[in-house]
């Protein structure tokens, strides 16, 4: 039985040879090589290189590796493949690297019919091919003081044909950074570079800053747990940590709490492609599956770690705040008006009660300025010292309908003609004036006035709930996604001057808000008070409250308080996370995207919109709104240049308004211009720009004509 199977075994031996001939190389060549030193060798299918490194590994101090390749052949076909093969860690990568880009439309030769084809979805990856490699390897933390620890590099390749390469495994002295110390060092897509940092003691938190002198290539910044493998390719820097890229500057503020290790790899990787930094992408000539070789993309930068802002420096930054905040209030709480003095000391108490034939408050009308022929005597001191304190010339403070009637001179009566009694109360006759005061502009009933200021506080109040609920949910949502992937390019912070607290990326950029929501309160609170005096003052038929002053819009100032407010609110919740997508000013002009920033026919649209807004709201100023914009406003504007300029030249009727309207037409015609012309880029700055020129134009035109007297 034995004889008859030995011819069986043999069979079955040279089976199993033959097979590993062809599937695996015949030669194993293992020395034993040493740091510093480079090697030149081949390898093919059939020799498979192993080098054996070992190296003193300590407790208190960590040592970094790095291994650099270079392939000296063309390699297309068949890569060699590196395995470096540690105690706890497999680092393996092939030579050449290929790393692949951004998605980009295929640049077809076909130019008219298919490059709209390309555009809605035929889309590739470049790929990009480097022939030398560097990689660090990480070092796990040892538990001995001392230990020596082997690797393993191993070289192999499926070419049939002899590729030569060079090898060198070199220490690296500064791998671990010191804080404030700072460390300059190059780095390209296939050789980045990272390094580790320890806390020290009594430090919680630190920032993280790379610099450097040129922009471009666009690189990418990590912060990594020291584990087990490192992320540091272009592909696969984002699985894990938190991450932004980066042209010039970077800052991530790290804090220990979320490393149970005390210590983090800074990863610094440079892209293949600057379309993450706002770059463009340069042209290559298109073969498909094609790997480009991009040549010289190296960039030098310079990373230091510095301590952050500490605990204290919250808490007094906080109470700072908040002291100078409430200062305003305790100065509003000292402030007479404020505790209801103003009644009683700035001016003597008169009461409609001591006047015959006076009536409640509700009767009276703001502007109302009657004669009286039958009382020429002012205002006396309820106190009776028949001291003259305050009067009106030809004025009677009794209401028209509750005065006595006087005898009449005239054998007429008074009830046998008609008055024009619309001379007080039609707006064509008021505001058409050469000269406009307050009272001219208050003549509705307090009642009338009250109700319709006070829909702009319920409106706002709706507003702002319906509006704040999505947005604090928006900006929970934007937060929660910056924690969990660790994508800090989601955010626009400077994170140079962002400090994190709890699970807020940038407290401080939402802590500067705090005086909108304390002072709108504030304001509040003011015209709370205001209002409880002045409804006192109305109860005790108080003169000065009934006649004098302009109408008293609370229901407006409520609403420009709770705007205050929130405003602080909203801009809280823009800087929790601020970007495009929430950026309100750039998001409620969408409209950019069908038109196209550099559209002519868009600025031609635009500018003779702006030109007949600015038109019509002078217009709007100069008459007072007396005037219609309906079918006939033509036909009235060619009879008014007909009436006053054709047939007589008429000045205007109105000479300090129009001065002041030209002057605001002559700058919003010249941004209109400067918007056609230079066409800038940032549509929302110069949207901004001339909401802002408006603005002070108004304020001007108010001061202006409040000093002339002229209205």
């Amino acid at each position: 039985m034995f004889a008859l199977g030995l011819p069986f075994l043999a069979l079955l031996v040279a089976s199993v040879e033959s097979h590993l001939g062809v599937l695996g190389p015949k030669n194993v060549s293992q020395k034993d090589a040493e740091f510093e030193r480079t090697y030149v060798d081949e390898v093919n299918s059939e020799l498979v290189n192993i080098y054996t490194f070992n190296h003193t590994v300590t407790r208190n101090r960590t040592e970094g590796v790095r291994v650099s390749v270079n392939v000296l052949n063309k390699q297309k076909g068949a890569p060699l493949l590196f395995v470096v093969r540690q105690k706890e860690a497999v680092v393996s990568f092939q030579v050449p690297l290929i790393l692949r880009g951004l998605a980009s439309p295929r640049a077809l030769s076909r130019a008219s019919v298919m490059s709209w084809l390309s555009a809605l979805g035929c889309r590739y990856q470049r790929k990009y091919l480097y022939q030398k490699v560097e990689r660090t390897l990480c070092q796990p933390p040892t538990k001995n003081e001392s230990e020596v620890q082997f690797f393993y590099v191993d070289v192999s390749t499926l070419s049939p044909v002899n590729t030569t390469y060079q090898l060198r495994v070199s220490r690296m002295d500064d791998f671990v950074l010191r804080t404030g110390e700072q460390f300059s060092f190059n780095t390209t897509a296939a050789q980045p570079q990272y390094f580790k940092y320890e806390f020290p003691e009594g430090v919680d938190s630190v920032i993280v800053k790379v610099t450097s002198s040129k922009a471009f290539p666009c690189s990418v910044i990590s912060i990594q747990d020291v584990l087990c493998p490192v992320y540091d390719l272009d592909n696969n820097v984002a699985f894990i940590g938190m991450y932004q890229t980066m042209t010039k500057k970077a800052a991530i503020t790290v804090q220990r709490k979320d490393f149970p290790s005390n210590s983090f790899y800074v990863v610094v990787v440079v892209k293949t492609e600057d379309q993450a930094c706002g770059g463009s992408l340069p042209f290559y000539p298109f073969v498909e599956d094609e790997p480009v070789d991009q040549g010289h993309r190296q960039k030098t930068l310079s990373v230091v770690v510095s301590r952050a802002v500490t605990s204290e420096a919250y808490v007094g930054g906080m109470l700072f705040c908040l002291g100078i905040f409430l200062s305003f209030y305790l100065g509003a709480a000292g402030h007479p008006p404020f505790l209801g003095w103003v009644e009683q000391g700035s001016h003597p108490r008169v009461l409609a009660d001591s006047f015959p034939g006076s009536s409640p408050y509700e009767g009276y009308n703001y502007g109302s300025f009657e004669n009286s022929s039958g009382s020429t005597d002012g205002l006396v001191d309820s106190t009776g010292t028949g001291d003259l304190s305050y009067s009106y010339q030809d004025r009677s403070l009794d209401p028209v309908g509750t005065r006595p009637r006087l005898d009449s001179m005239s054998s007429v009566e008074e009830d046998d003609y008609d008055t024009l009694t619309d001379i007080d109360s039609d707006k064509n006759v008021i505001r058409t004036k050469q000269y406009l005061y307050v009272a001219d502009l208050a003549r509705k009933d307090k009642r009338v006035l009250r109700k319709k200021y006070q829909i702009y506080f319920w409106n706002i109040a709706t507003i702002a709930v319906f509006y704040a609920l999505p947005v604090v949910q928006l900006v929970i949502t934007y937060q929660t996604v910056v924690n969990v992937t660790g994508n800090q390019d989601i955010c626009y912070y400077n994170f140079l001057c962002a400090h994190p607290l709890g699970n807020l990326s940038a407290f401080n950029n939402i802590l500067s808000n705090l005086g909108y929501i304390l002072l709108g309160l504030l304001f509040l609170l003011i015209i709370l008070q205001r209002e409880i005096n002045h409804n006192r003052a109305l109860l005790r038929n108080d003169l000065y409250a009934l006649e004098c002053g302009i109408p008293k819009h609370f229901g407006l100032f409520y609403a420009m308080g709770t705007a205050l407010m929130m405003e602080g609110l909203l801009s809280a919740c823009y800087h929790v996370c601020p970007n495009y997508t929430n950026f309100q000013f750039d998001t409620s002009f969408m409209y950019m995207i069908v038109f196209g920033k550099g559209n002519t026919a868009f600025w031609i649209v635009f500018s003779v919109i702006h030109i007949i807004a600015t038109l019509l709201l002078s217009t709007q100023l100069y008459y007072m709104g007396r005037w219609k914009l309906d079918s006939g406003i033509c036909r009235r504007i060619i009879h008014v240049l007909y009436t006053d300029c054709i047939r007589q030249c008429s000045g205007p009727l109105y000479v300090d308004r129009m001065v002041l309207l030209v002057m605001g037409n002559i700058i919003n015609w010249s941004l209109a211009a400067y918007g056609l012309i230079v066409r800038p880029n940032d549509f929302a700055s110069y949207l901004l720009a001339i909401g802002i020129c408006n603005l002070l134009l108004y304020f001007a035109f108010y001061i202006i004509m409040k000093v002339s007297g002229a209205g």
